[in-house]
This record gives structure tokens, C-alpha cells and sequence, in this order.
């Protein structure tokens, strides 16, 4: 009898259905899976790099060395996020210590390329496949690293989180295009390598794609790169690189490439210029000259007589750094790089600002902003040369100046000579520095100089000395 009411029991038991309380997750939602997969997985490695003890010094092995996850969950809407998609983070060691020599705090960085500004651990229900192969221990790094001397850990500020700054964003969460605002947004670019380039919502960083060779070639130069940036102490025109991805979505590789923006995320680029030093097939096509913000190359720079006028201390120190970052760019077989130069007019841009206030486009939002910009940091007076080194990045200034460059966010950025004829603000980088002079290269020349002569100079096409060394006499011609 007992028996049979124990098993009776056992029976009503299993018929019992429990029902499991899953945490509620947020979602990174965008308009293309992609870029839901990308803020995820920014998000995701910068969380587990933060557990992760800063080495004492980088070693061979953190140029090979990567982290990839794999993600498979069913509870999610998959015109936003899919339900199954692979992250791997190339180099991650390496890239934080770039960030951090670049004045880029981590929880900044995540924060523009994500929005959410806590940390917080995202799909904690989903079943997560790890695999990675950054041997630990990982090293502990000492207050002072003897192997980089200038690098410090304090030397990286977090950003000001101040009470301006939260009622900012309480009232930008509210307004119904807030999540869009927050997500990459998609740009439009000139080249004709097909990439595809995206910005941060804050306009501070660039996402572009690579192909599965130039995440190949990326290896090969990072290995490079980071001494070189360690050696010049950041002093440097070259791609600021923050971070290199692959992401799988649907089946489909896709590789992403993280930099810092080269112009100003405040001051607007009224014009802009592609520069590599040559003449042949080098101006912007008509195409081209009708958008809003046309990218124009060499013959429109000569032919519209521009100059670059900085004055002659501000054009040795601007030279001096394009020559040692040529050399580096030499020495290592490259070429086909080209000077991103924008031009922010000055007069210009008071004249959209009086219009705009004009056109009840002003308030007091302003004003507030001036009384909290002092303390943070001066202006940079005209005249004076660029910074040597970046500044921590500080996005809450950007806030409070108005008309001035910021040196935390315009580390590119210089002013005209004081005895200029137009006021204006240079934005002044290198750009596309991984075409390597190969076989195929090697083929374009010799195209080109069957097609317009042996004798043309002026063919963008050429060996990495020749290419060197014409770009630098350009550029030098075109500074005053």
C-alpha cells in the first residue's frame, strides 16, 4: 500500500511543469546584423580583457595569439541579431597596449563603439564555445615598464563621468532615434578598394572591412608597427589602429579593422583632399565632385591652387614626422599610401553657426557648456604646432568648446600661420599604408608606362624609394 502510494506520487511529480526565470539581457539592436554582431562583440572583449592582468612586456606570441567564441542562442530576434554568429579578436594584448599608448581608455572605447557605458555580461544564458590561445599566466606588468619607459598605466584617464554628462544621455535615451544615433553609422568612401567604412555614433573612431589578405598583410605590419609606435612615443601620422576582428554571420567571414577618426568630431570638414605626390589619373571624377563632401586628389589641389599654410616652424616639425613614417613605410616594401588633408574653414564655419542660431538653432545649451568648459583645458592659440604625443581621449570636452581645436580628440589636427590669408583648421594623416610593392604592383607600373610613356613621373604606381620620395617633395611644396 505504501509502495503504491509512494509510486503514485513519483508520477503527479513528474507531470509538474517548472518554468525557468531567464535574466533579462539587453540587446545590441542595429539596422544590419553586422553591426549588431560587432557592438556585441566589442562589448563582449573588452568585459573579458578587463579580468585579464596587464603583461610587463609584449612577447612574440601576443602577435599570433587571438580569442574567438562562438555563440548559439534561439531567443532572439534575428532582423537585429542573429541567432547563431562567431567573434574572434585578433592580437588582443597588443591592440589594448596600442590603445593605451594612444591615450584611449577601454571603457571609452567600448562606450563609442557600443553606447552602453557599465559593464555588464551579455548573454550569460546563451551556450558560449571559448577558444583562445593567449598562453596564461598571463605576465603582470610593474608600475614602470622597463622595456616601454614612457608607458604607464595612470597615464590612461577614464572619462569624466559628470552629471552634465548622464542628464545628456537620459535625454538623448529618450528621444525615439536615440538607438540609432548609437549604433555605426555607414559613410561613404571614394577608393576603389570596395571596403566598406563605418563611424562610431560619436564620430570619434572608423570600422573598416579587410579582405582575408590584408588582415594577412595586418599581421606582418603590426609586428612592425608597435615598435615603431613605441619608439616615436606616438608621435606619428600613420593609421592610429585600435582593434582588428573577424565576424561570422550566416556562414560568411567579415574583417574589421577599428582606427581613430582623423577628423574632428565638432569642427566640420569643408573640404577634403587625397594626396599620394603624382599627376596621372589623379583628380576627382565627376562623379565624385557631386556629393555633399567630395574627396578631390593631387591636380585639384595644384590646379585650385591650395595650400597648407602653417607656417615654417609647424611645416619642419609636420615634415620631420611624414619622413620618418615614409622611411618606416619604405623600409617595409609599401607604397600607394596617400595624405588625407581636410580643411576646416574658419570663417565658414561661424558664418553656418550665425545662420543656424538665426534660424533658432542656438539656446542656452551653450552657455552651459562654456561655464563648465573651464578647468578642463585651453585652447590651442593660433600658430602653434600640433601636439607630440596624443592626449588621453576625453570625449566630454567636446561638449564644451565651440570653434577651437580640443587636443584630446584632434590630436590631427593643426591651425594656420597667424599671418594666413584664410583662417583654417588642418586635419593631417596617413592613410591606406598596407599595399605592399609586389608582383602585382609591379605589373600596374609597368601597364601604366606602356600606356603613358617611360618617361611620366607622375604615374602612382611606382617602387616603394621612388614613391617615397616623390610624396615627400609634394607635400613639402605644398606646405608654406
Amino acid at each position: 500500500m505504501a509502495a503504491s502510494s509512494l509510486q503514485g506520487g513519483l508520477s503527479k511529480l513528474k507531470k509538474k511543469h517548472f518554468r525557468v526565470k531567464h535574466q533579462k539581457v539587453k540587446l545590441f539592436r542595429a539596422n544590419e546584423p553586422l553591426l549588431s554582431v560587432f557592438m556585441w562583440g566589442v562589448n563582449h572583449t573588452i568585459n573579458e580583457l578587463s579580468h585579464v592582468t596587464i603583461p610587463v612586456m609584449l612577447l612574440p606570441d601576443d602577435f599570433r595569439a587571438y580569442s574567438k567564441l562562438k555563440v548559439d542562442n534561439h531567443l532572439f530576434n534575428k532582423e537585429n541579431m542573429p541567432s547563431h554568429f562567431k567573434i574572434k579578436e585578433y592580437c588582443p594584448l597588443v591592440f589594448r597596449n596600442l590603445r593605451e599608448r594612444f591615450g584611449i581608455d577601454d571603457l571609452d572605447y567600448k562606450e563609442s563603439m557600443t553606447r552602453f557605458t557599465e559593464i555588464e555580461s551579455y548573454f550569460r544564458d546563451a551556450p558560449v564555445k571559448r577558444e583562445s590561445n593567449v598562453s596564461p599566466p598571463y605576465r603582470k606588468r610593474c608600475a614602470t615598464d622597463p622595456a616601454f619607459p614612457t608607458t604607464r598605466r595612470s597615464s590612461v584617464i577614464s572619462l569624466p563621468r559628470t552629471k552634465r554628462r548622464s542628464e545628456s544621455v537620459t535625454k538623448q535615451s529618450s528621444d525615439p532615434g536615440f538607438t540609432k544615433r548609437s549604433q555605426p553609422i555607414a559613410v561613404e568612401s571614394p577608393g576603389k578598394s570596395g571596403a566598406k567604412f563605418y563611424q562610431s555614433y560619436d564620430r570619434l573612431f572608423i570600422i573598416k572591412t579587410l579582405t582575408s589578405e590584408e588582415v594577412e598583410r595586418m599581421h606582418s605590419f603590426l609586428k612592425q608597427y608597435h615598435p615603431y609606435i613605441v619608439e616615436r612615443h606616438g608621435k606619428t601620422l600613420l593609421p592610429q589602429y585600435l582593434g582588428m576582428y573577424r565576424l561570422t554571420v550566416d556562414g560568411v567571414e567579415h574583417y574589421v579593422v577599428a582606427m581613430r577618426n582623423v577628423f574632428s568630431n565638432h569642427l566640420t570638414t569643408h573640404k577634403k583632399f587625397d594626396l599620394k605626390g603624382s599627376t596621372v589619373d589623379r583628380e576627382a571624377s565627376e562623379k565624385e565632385k557631386e556629393k555633399d563632401l567630395p574627396t578631390f586628389k593631387d591636380n585639384d589641389f595644384v590646379q585650385g591652387g591650395t595650400k597648407i599654410v602653417i607656417g615654417d616652424e609647424a611645416k619642419e616639425k609636420l615634415l620631420e614626422t611624414l619622413n620618418a613614417d615614409v622611411e618606416f613605410l619604405t623600409n617595409l616594401h609599401l607604397m600607394d599610401y596617400s595624405l588625407l588633408v581636410g580643411i576646416h574653414d574658419c570663417a565658414r564655419a561661424e558664418a553656418e553657426e550665425l545662420a543656424n542660431e538665426n534660424n533658432g538653432g542656438g539656446g542656452g545649451a551653450d552657455d552651459e557648456d562654456e561655464e563648465d568648459s573651464e578647468g578642463v583645458g585651453d585652447r590651442i592659440p593660433w600658430g602653434t604646432t600640433p601636439p607630440d604625443s596624443p592626449h588621453t581621449l576625453n570625449r566630454e570636452t567636446s561638449l564644451q568648446y565651440d570653434g577651437a581645436i580640443i587636443p584630446e580628440l584632434d590630436i590631427y589636427a593643426i591651425p594656420s600661420a597667424e599671418n594666413a590669408p584664410v583662417k583654417e583648421i588642418y586635419f593631417i594623416a596617413l592613410i591606406d599604408v598596407l599595399t605592399h610593392y609586389g608582383v602585382k604592383k609591379q605589373a600596374a607600373k609597368a601597364a601604366k608606362t606602356l600606356k603613358h610613356g617611360a618617361n611620366v613621373d607622375g604615374i602612382s604606381t611606382c617602387d616603394p624609394e621612388q614613391y617615397g620620395k616623390r610624396f615627400i617633395e609634394f607635400l613639402s611644396k605644398a606646405m608654406e
